[in-house]
């Protein structure tokens, strides 16, 4: 019994993420489909994608399980989500942008951008951080969870796009979690560079300091789920 327990609670945390996955094309489909409520359908589908996002994070940190497959899959189908949104995004307001204001396209690809290229360099500087065997030094921060919230919430309004009040206040919301995307992008740096740094021997010792890469199994990479949690600091 214990033993059925226990593999439910290792399954339960991947198995949300593999629906979240699922999702995906659901609410590409949904986006595109030409009725009324379809906007709205494919924004409910991205807010539920969030939701088990947050929901497979707190169940991995209360159970306190942890799997390889959960640890890979988990951040790829978060950066997955978000990046097949601004895709979408950028492609919707730049055939209809007369309905709004001009080069708000120029403004939702710029955003796009920014978000894209900042979950490029994090992965690339977790994956450097767990070589030297400091990962954990790269740990999601609050400035992360603040961030994917405002963002998951911006996205959700752009797909849903109820009326020009909701675009508009949603492109705030965009810009302002672009900001907290470059201050958390930046924070990251700043770890990683430090440890980095820790990890160069002195000039005059004459010793290298060796360093076995290793793999890290703890913290899974970001989860830009609400707060942040939208973003989960642990694997499953």
């Amino acid at each position: 019994m214990q033993n059925n327990r226990t593999e439910m609670m290792h399954r339960i945390p991947n198995a949300l993420t593999m629906f979240r996955v699922i999702l995906i094309p659901f609410y590409v489909l949904f986006y595109y489909l030409p009725f009324d409520l379809s906007n709205f359908v494919a924004a409910l589908i991205f807010v539920v994608a969030c939701l088990t996002d947050l929901l497979d994070g707190y169940l991995a940190r209360k159970w306190q399980v942890c799997s390889r497959f959960g640890a890979f899959l988990d951040p790829v189908a978060d950066k997955i989500m978000v990046c097949v949104a601004l895709i979408l995004m950028v492609s919707h307001y730049g055939k209809y942008e007369a309905n709004y204001f001009p080069y708000i396209s120029v403004f939702i690809t710029l955003c796009a951008i920014v978000v894209v290229s900042r979950e490029i360099v994090i992965s690339a500087l977790r994956e450097w951080m767990a070589e030297i065997g400091s990962r954990a030094r790269v740990a999601v921060s609050w400035i992360g969870k603040w961030k994917t919230t405002i963002q998951m919430i911006a996205i959700a309004g752009l797909i849903w796009r109820y009326d020009h009040w909701m675009v508009y206040l949603a492109l705030v919301l965009l810009l302002l979690a672009v900001v907290l995307t470059i201050w958390s992008m930046v924070d990251y740096i700043i770890a990683g560079v430090r440890a980095i740094n820790e990890k160069t021997p002195a000039p005059d010792s004459g010793v290298a300091e060796e360093t076995s890469p290793e793999v890290s199994s703890e913290a899974s990479p970001e989860k830009e789920s609400t707060p942040d949690n939208p973003e989960s600091d642990i694997q499953r």
